[in-house]
């Protein structure tokens, strides 16, 4: 099984790609879609439309874990990146891919056993999990293995 795990955003938006036959989960691709902060937001959300259709095309993942916006501080910040989650459904059903979404206490749960950790634990149980020899950078990247990861665990 081939799963895309994303961390939503509009500014910079994670994802991670891993791959399972049933024994340990590999990486196949990992980054972040970024767009400039300036920008308008129908601008910035296709290009984060076009490049996940492109993320889509080329990696075929059968399956979309995302996370789940849970609570900003900010309302303007909560708005924009729940534009970019819609985004980001819209290209996982135009790729008729199964969407699951995760909170973050199910993600921290599931990634390190421990609905408190923090994110140097979730990036570091990452690193393992996958047998990295780095913390996948940025933040986001490493986020959005979390969320993959997470799928994993509940398949």
């Amino acid at each position: 099984m081939r799963i895309l795990g994303i961390d939503p955003g509009t500014g910079i938006l994670g994802f991670g790609v891993i791959e399972t036959n049933g024994h340990q989960p590999q990486l196949v691709d990992a980054g972040v879609i970024r767009t400039p902060p300036h920008q308008p937001l129908p601008e910035r959300l296709l290009t984060i439309y076009n490049e996940l259709v492109l993320l889509a095309d080329e990696l075929k993942p059968q399956v979309m874990a995302v996370e789940k916006l849970f609570f900003a501080r900010n309302v303007t910040t909560a708005m924009s990146v729940s534009h970019a989650r819609g985004v980001i459904l819209l290209v996982g059903q135009q790729r008729s891919m199964p969407i699951f979404e995760y909170t973050p206490l199910q993600i921290k749960q599931a990634v390190t056993g421990y609905g408190k950790a923090d994110k140097k634990q979730i990036q570091e149980m990452v690193r393992i999990m996958l047998k990295l020899e780095e913390i996948p950078k940025p933040d986001d990247c490493a986020d959005a293995l979390a969320t993959a990861l997470t799928h994993l665990a509940n398949t």
